[in-house]
């Protein structure tokens, strides 16, 4: 069975979605365009979410996604934190920032019963998850009003058991992938492997459809992924530098420059392992560092670092995610590269 038949699209391309880098427009502009635009929600507020989908629902009547992380929030450590913040505190003295002023705030919530609510009201045709999937109670509540569920897997194992949970289809996220690793069932990194190394595996272990990610920027990526078994692929790190994105002005420019083509996996902006341009940080802390807390709870403390520094044009702390491959970057409409990628005219 091919991807538009289980989400309903016209073309296989799922947009990724990049919590921090995009809102409504982008998703808009995809779905319309005959792929499956996705909304980033893991950071929104309940509040927030209802106005993203009332804004995203008035502009298009195309299928649509919306994601949400499923990590187990971890207790707060304040020696964990202590630590941090002392491996910090050369660059708040560097910046004139007070660390004793720095929020606690993670940031990132996990899937609710309260987001559960507001989706309720809007009954979204496709729901995807990272890091695993919620309690059953709240997929069935998805469930019950027809909605399609994705969730990333890093590995077999991970493939498994998303589908003896009952997914749709499962996004097989290869280590070429910019963002945060959606691994759950283990955080040892020797376990990642590259897209085109994962697609068969996954195709060969799983009936149920599999979505390539991970390095795939333009039609002869989604083409080869396909070949491989492949239902459909989803592309992230292609749609920064469109117009729909709310990429800042520091992550648009490393994107363009020569520096994208170095990136790492790295812990420092949030906790978790996540693949980014390498910038002054990830060089000087190195780009895993054992002093920072578990997801999410890194990120408080570096943010005012990454606000300060921004504002005066450096991304020296900005996590400037992208994948391994950048060259299908372009300053087009989404609407444009979408059906780029899935290799059909204007």
């Amino acid at each position: 069975m091919t991807i538009q038949n289980v989400l309903g699209i016209d073309l296989p391309v799922i947009q990724a979605p990049m919590a921090g880098v995009q809102g409504h427009e982008l998703a808009v502009a995809v779905s319309n365009a005959g792929g499956l635009g996705s909304l980033p929600c893991a950071m929104l507020s309940s509040e927030a979410l209802r106005k993203e989908l009332e804004a995203l629902t008035s502009q298009t009547s195309k299928p649509y996604n919306v994601n949400f992380f499923c990590h187990t929030p971890p207790e707060p450590d304040a020696n964990a934190e202590h630590h941090w913040r002392e491996a910090l505190s050369p660059y708040f003295d560097e910046l004139g920032i007070d660390s004793n002023d720095v929020s606690a705030q993670a940031g990132r919530a996990p899937f609710s019963s309260e987001a559960a609510d507001v989706l309720a009201d809007f009954k979204p045709p496709v729901v995807s998850f990272h890091f695993g999937l919620p309690a059953p109670e709240l997929m069935a509540r998805i469930r019950g009003w027809g909605g399609k569920i994705l969730s990333t897997a890093t590995t077999v194992d991970e493939a498994l058991w998303l589908e003896a949970q009952g997914v749709d289809a499962i996004i097989a996220q290869g280590l070429e992938a910019g963002g945060h690793r959606g691994f759950f069932l283990s955080r040892d990194i020797s376990t990642q492997v590259g897209t085109f190394a994962l697609i068969p595996q996954l195709v060969d272990a799983v009936e149920i459809p599999v979505i390539a990610a991970g390095g795939i920027a333009d039609f002869k990526g989604v083409q080869a992924a396909m070949g491989l078994g492949a239902a459909g692929a989803q592309i992230g790190t292609a749609y920064l530098l469109c117009p729909e994105a709310q990429t800042k002005a520091v992550h648009r420019a490393a994107l363009k420059s020569e520096t994208s083509r170095v990136t790492a996996l790295t812990n420092l902006f949030s906790g978790g392992a996540a693949r980014g341009i390498v910038n002054r940080i990830m060089r000087e802390l190195g780009p895993m560092s054992s002093k920072a807390p578990a997801f999410p709870l890194a990120s408080s403390a570096i943010a005012p670092l990454r606000a300060k520094a921004e504002a005066e044009g450096s991304g020296d702390f900005s996590p400037l995610w992208a994948g391994q491959n950048v060259g299908g970057c372009k300053e087009v409409s989404a609407a444009s590269l979408t059906r780029e990628l899935a290799g059909v005219g204007e």
